[in-house]
Formats: C-alpha cells, sequence, structure tokens
C-alpha cells in the first residue's frame, strides 16, 4: 500500500472522526445574553435544570413565583434540578402478597426520595437535535403527579416521546416542570387567603408556562402550540390551569392532556396551618405567615412530615390540595365549571379502573363492618340527611364482589373489607351518616374523585369544545391491585397507544392517526371512551354510561359538600 494511499485512508478516518465529533459535542442554546450547554443523545438534545423563577428562598418563601431576570454567563444544563422540598415518605406496614406488591409497585413508583431543595424551580427542555429556532414544532409541557405531597420530574424521562414524534414524522418539544409541593407549595388558612398566596405549587406552574412563551422558541418551538400535560395531581393540575384566572389560558396552553385527574370537589382555602405555625414556634407571631418565612428549613420540613402522607391511615383524606382561595381558583372547581368559567381548548381526559387499590393497603386491619364504620367516622366527616343516605344505600349496595378490583369476583379479597374500602377509597369524604340508624350508607364503587368528576366535567362542556375520554382496564392481573392507579403512565412513556395518540393531540389537536386505532370524540349524545385492555384485542370503543344514575347522584352531593 502507497504512502499516499494510506495518506489517504488518514485524511479520511480523521475527517469522519471529526464530523463524527461534531456530531456528539455539547449542543448549546442561547437564551438572552446567556448561554446553556445540554447533553446530546441519538437523535435528541436535552437541556436539564434551567431557572425559571428566582429561588423561592428566604423572604420569597411562601410568596408567588418571581420572573427571573435576564439570563447571562455561561450555565450547566446537563442534569435536572433538585426535587422541591418531599413530604416524608410513611409507607404501610405489611407482610407476605401485599408487602410483595408494595416492594414491586410503591416504592417503584413513589418511594424514590430525590434531593431536595427549597431552591428548586427548574424546567427542562428535550428536543430533536434537528430542531432549529425556525422550525416552529409543538410543545407538551408534563405536569408530575404525586398527591401534591412529592414528586420530581426526574421520575419521568421524555427522550422516549421525543424520539418517537420523530418515528412518526410529527417531532414535538417535551418540556417538564418543577413545582411546590405540600407545605411550600399548597399552605391554605385564612391568612395565606388574605395575604394572596394560596396554590403556589399551582402558581409555579403558570410561570413555566410563562416561560415557555418566552424562551421555546430558541429550542424549536412553536409557543403557540403547547399542550399542558399530567397525571394524577399532575392531571388535576391541569384541569386547573384551565380553571384559573376565570378560564383565561393568558395565551399559555392551546390544549389539555389528562391521565386520572379532573376539577376535584374542594371548598375554601383551609388545611393543618395552625399545627404547622404551632410546631414551628410562631403562635405568638403577630404575622405567622411572616415569621413562618423565618423558619429554618429543616424545622419547617419536619412539621410538614407531621402531617398524614398519601399512604397513610386516613390515606386520600389529603392535608396538601389545591383549593379555591379567592384568586387564582375563585371557587370550587366544579362550580367553576358550572358556571363556564373554562378554558375553551380541546382535551383528552381518562382514568384508570381501580384507581383505589393502591392507597388501600394502609387499612387491612380493618376486617369488619363496625371497623369500616368507625373508620368512616373517625377519618371522613359525616354529612348529609337520611334520604341522601338512603339514596346513596340504593345506587351502591354494599357487595364485596362488586368490589376493587372491579370485575375480579371473589379474587384480591386479602381481607373481608379490603375490595369494599379499595373501591372506596377512590371517593372523597362525601359519606353520609343517617342518625336515625345505626349503619352507615357510603358511596362504594368509588366513582366520586375520578370516574364522577370526569364524567361530569365531559357532559358539562359537551358541544362547547373538542373531547376524548378514555378507561385503562390494562395490568387487571396484578394481585391485589389490579389496574391500579398510575398503571397507565405505562402506555404513554414505554411507547403505547397513548404515546402516539399525545403526540398526534398535539399535533393536530386531535389524538387519531395513522398508526393507532380510531378515537372518536365525546358528546353527551355519544359518550365514546377508547378502553384499553390487557389481551389479544388491546382497544375497543364502550360507553360512558355505566353507573349513570349513581355518578349524577354523586356530583350533586359533590357540589353540596366540597372537600
Amino acid at each position: 500500500m502507497s504512502s499516499l494511499f494510506k495518506a489517504g485512508i488518514l485524511a479520511l478516518l480523521l475527517e469522519a472522526r471529526v464530523a463524527v465529533g461534531a456530531a456528539l459535542a455539547a449542543p448549546t442554546v442561547t437564551l438572552d445574553s446567556g448561554t446553556f450547554t445540554g447533553t446530546v443523545g441519538i437523535n435528541t438534545q436535552s437541556f436539564l435544570g434551567i431557572p425559571f423563577a428566582q429561588p423561592p428562598v428566604g423572604d420569597l418563601r411562601f410568596r408567588l413565583p418571581v420572573a427571573i431576570p435576564a439570563y447571562n454567563g455561561t450555565h450547566d444544563a446537563t442534569a435536572m434540578g433538585p426535587a422541591c422540598p418531599q413530604q416524608a415518605v410513611q409507607l404501610p406496614i405489611l407482610t407476605g402478597l401485599p408487602q410483595e406488591v408494595v416492594d414491586d409497585v410503591i416504592n417503584s413508583i413513589y418511594g424514590t426520595i430525590f434531593t431536595a431543595s427549597e431552591d428548586c424551580l427548574t424546567i427542562n427542555v428535550i428536543k430533536p437535535a434537528t430542531a432549529t429556532a425556525t422550525s416552529k414544532l409543538p410543545v407538551v409541557a408534563w405536569i408530575f403527579g404525586g398527591g401534591f405531597e412529592l414528586g420530581s420530574p426526574q421520575m419521568y424521562d421524555g427522550t422516549t416521546i421525543v424520539q418517537r414524534s420523530i418515528a412518526m414524522g410529527e417531532p414535538v418539544i417535551y418540556v417538564s416542570m418543577n413545582y411546590r409541593v405540600a407545605a411550600f407549595g399548597f399552605l391554605a388558612s385564612k391568612e395565606v387567603r388574605a395575604a394572596g398566596v394560596g396554590n403556589l405549587g399551582l402558581q409555579d406552574q403558570r410561570q413555566a408556562l410563562r416561560w415557555i412563551q418566552k424562551y421555546i422558541t430558541a429550542f424549536g418551538g412553536d409557543p403557540t402550540k403547547v399542550t399542558i400535560w399530567g397525571e394524577s395531581a399532575g392531571a388535576i393540575s391541569v384541569s386547573l390551569q384551565m380553571l384559573a384566572n376565570g378560564g383565561s389560558t393568558e395565551g399559555l396552553f392551546r390544549a389539555a392532556f389528562m391521565q386520572s385527574g379532573s376539577p376535584i370537589p374542594v371548598g375554601p382555602i383551609e388545611n393543618d396551618y395552625d399545627q404547622i405555625v404551632a410546631q414551628t414556634g410562631c403562635s405568638g407571631a403577630s404575622d405567622t405567615l411572616a415569621c413562618l418565612r423565618t423558619v429554618p428549613f429543616a424545622n419547617l420540613k419536619a412539621a410538614q412530615d407531621a402531617t398524614p402522607f398519601i399512604f397513610s391511615y386516613q390515606s386520600l383524606i389529603l392535608t396538601w390540595l389545591p383549593r379555591a382561595d379567592g384568586t387564582f381558583l375563585s371557587d370550587n372547581p366544579q362550580r367553576l365549571v358550572q358556571q363556564g368559567k373554562v378554558a375553551n381548548v380541546p382535551f383528552v381526559t381518562g382514568d384508570c379502573d381501580d384507581e383505589g387499590t393502591l392507597f388501600s393497603l394502609s387499612t387491612l386491619n380493618i376486617t369488619t363492618d363496625d371497623q369500616f364504620i368507625n373508620y368512616i367516622k373517625t377519618y371522613w366527616v359525616p354529612e348529609g340527611t337520611t334520604a341522601q343516605g338512603n339514596t346513596l344505600n340504593t345506587l351502591y349496595p354494599s357487595d364485596q364482589i362488586d368490589g376493587s378490583p372491579f370485575d375480579t369476583g371473589l379474587l384480591n379479597s386479602i381481607t373481608p373489607q379490603f375490595k369494599r374500602i379499595a373501591a372506596f377509597q377512590v371517593g372523597f369524604p362525601i359519606l353520609v351518616f343517617v342518625p336515625s340508624h345505626s349503619y352507615l350508607r357510603v358511596t362504594f364503587k368509588g366513582d366520586a374523585v375520578f370516574q364522577a368528576p370526569r364524567r361530569f366535567f365531559q357532559q358539562t362542556l359537551s358541544g362547547k369544545q373538542n373531547q376524548w375520554a378514555f378507561l385503562s382496564k390494562r395490568e387487571k392481573g396484578v394481585p391485589i391491585l389490579g389496574s391500579f392507579h398510575a398503571t397507565d403512565i405505562l402506555n404513554i412513556y414505554f411507547d403505547g397507544e397513548l404515546t402516539d395518540y399525545l403526540i398526534n393531540f398535539a399535533t393536530t389537536l386531535n389524538p387519531n392517526g395513522k398508526t393507532v386505532p380510531n378515537w372518536p370524540a365525546y358528546t353527551t349524545a355519544t359518550p365514546n371512551m377508547m378502553t384499553f385492555l390487557d389481551g389479544l384485542f388491546p382497544t375497543t370503543i364502550t360507553q360512558d354510561t355505566y353507573r349513570a344514575a349513581g355518578m349524577q347522584f354523586l356530583t350533586n352531593l359533590t357540589l353540596e359538600f366540597p372537600v
């Protein structure tokens, strides 16, 4: 081989090496006068942990998020920022098969502890590598769930969404945001209401959406094509963003996608404020809210962690919930829906079939009717009339075979009351103790927090805006839990049908496309539901007509007695 030929080969190899190196070089993006360096994937680029608001620390604790000043200098955007302060995870003490379920499911989904900091308001952007500032791609903005008590964007890798969109020829940009949770994000009281600082977690989300409007073009996104999307508390957040400020989107989003979450029946702003104040030594302060801003982080975190957790004995009676605050949410969210104060955007919404099972493993010591009744009387506020109680008893008979996991007969009956409680746990405290009798009438099917609010939301908005509904009955064979809460995440972050439906929806405002079965729209006249199943036939269209009388009664009851 001649030296000239060798030199030519070496030159070609060097040129190829330089080209590959250039292709894999760390990407950068300029925001204002700042340069952010991200990471490169196979066909994506990620810019992670970018601050979107000033750190909510010191005097900014328990205040509305403050916009970040103009960026300058150089910034490392190669890793997501810390989670916002989390509520301490309290898992139930179990043995045998229930313990295996906890180990395999709960810890993997909710038990992960992230490095946390009050300085946590950061945002993440994942884009196709080929996207430029002129690409004008649709944007999906993910809001994580976790009962408004915990969670982080670190739990979810949006790379799969972007890669799938590229493969479909419908590239999108994925954005995920942090927001304050638990006491730091949802402190509530008359003092909080008077100061106009309620629902700070929702306000953080809103500020992140404003950041998207200002900066997403630099990543190749179109600020006029933003779809907000979430699961569980994230889906509830999406629905409440639709109701915020009288239903004004402020031009921040054009569509909404919700998994296991709709406007919930919550009342005036209130929670364990006095307990937090007392435990932090602020009871004697003339301005307790100002005092809380000066409390050492560890002390405030300890006081927060002393409140009930989502897997504590009381379960879904959550301490930290979004509530009507007179500003961001002017009324009970369901009342706002009735009043038509809803963003007029197309939306997709749906639930899992067995939402309540996951939250019922902490009550396995309840094995008799008397113990169940005592549990309800102790932890769930009894309200209502004898007539309402009798109606509930008729509409929701206490039959264990009808319990959750639904459609499994007597299977999964690990205690005599588990399936009953699991069905009930999906509901909010709308149980009715009948004073003239020695028994409790209960909402048994568990429709009050997921299915009934979703149906109420969709039927109220029928004919006013385009909408689609789904029901996930997959993973029904999981012991004890069935199609439990959060199983639909598998269908969207791991290249399931929902992935394609989401991408289509973000692109065309319609979930339908050539890679997935047809999904007809939802109206009151034709309440179609895309239903996801196990087995050879993974999808079918069903009708949202089940338990109609019961759900209508529950909706009326929650409007009268919000949480």
